[in-house]
């Protein structure tokens, strides 16, 4: 399995209360002893609002992981250039707007800050909301070379509006089912017929703040739920090929 959805939370890099929360303590080693028993062989290390535009927890943990593994990160709208790069020869792949609980670059710099990520190392966009908000930013969404969604949109209404970014080639993660108030069967069956290679499963490891943690059934859900012929895809090749792993 590629984990297309993870944090890591190591004390020792600088960390920011976000409305009072502090997440606790997930190692990579932490990580590895909970994955590794599920099959996974890689993964995308995802940033917190908790870990605003540090970079030296994800690098450090990008190390520990190995090449199999990339990261998501969040950065300020004025981001060298030459740090862009940087980052990717690190195996950071995408940058993430975290419009939910913040910490990261406003919308007000999504358009700009995507584009230039992408012409400089072709990486893609993501973004943790509630689909319910779509509408007015699917103008800019659907211009974007490649962007995905966090934890299949969050909600039942809006998944309309997700359906049809999926139309102009967006990607959703099939994670943090706790997050999301819908029946996640029907709505990872109607991702998937609208495009088959949309779906990115993860386990949202360590689940902060989620409602109801991952659990290994949740894997066994998209497996049941998609079949033999779309979930393999959907468990490793989809977000394999999304996040273009240095090994």
């Amino acid at each position: 399995m590629f984990d297309a959805h993870l944090h890591i939370v190591d004390p020792r890099f600088p960390l920011v209360a976000n409305h009072g929360y502090l997440p606790p303590t997930f190692t990579t080693a932490d990580y590895l002893a909970r994955a590794v028993p599920l099959g996974v062989t890689g993964g995308a290390v995802v940033s917190g609002s908790f870990q605003g535009f540090d970079q030296t927890y994800l690098l450090d943990a990008l190390a520990r992981l190995g090449p199999a593994f990339v990261g998501v990160t969040q950065l300020p709208p004025d981001v060298p250039d030459g740090r862009i790069a940087e980052l990717d020869a690190a195996g950071v792949r995408a940058i993430r707007f975290n419009v939910r609980r913040g910490g990261s670059a406003t919308l007000d710099h999504l358009d700009r800050l995507a584009r230039r990520v992408h012409e400089i190392a072709g990486w893609h966009a993501e973004l943790y909301l509630d689909a319910r908000d779509l509408p007015d930013l699917l103008p800019v969404l659907t211009a974007l070379p490649r962007v995905s969604i966090d934890h299949l949109g969050l909600s039942r209404e809006g998944l309309p509006h997700l359906l049809r970014l999926v139309e102009h080639g967006a990607r959703v993660k099939a994670t943090g089912f706790g997050r999301f108030d819908a029946d996640v069967p029907t709505t990872l069956r109607a991702v998937a017929a609208v495009d088959p290679q949309a779906l990115l499963a993860g386990t949202d490891l360590p689940s902060t703040r989620a409602p109801r943690p991952f659990r290994n059934a949740d894997l066994d859900l998209v497996a049941d739920t998609l079949g033999p012929d779309l979930a393999p895809a959907v468990l490793y090749d989809n977000a394999h090929a999304l996040y273009r792993p240095r090994g």
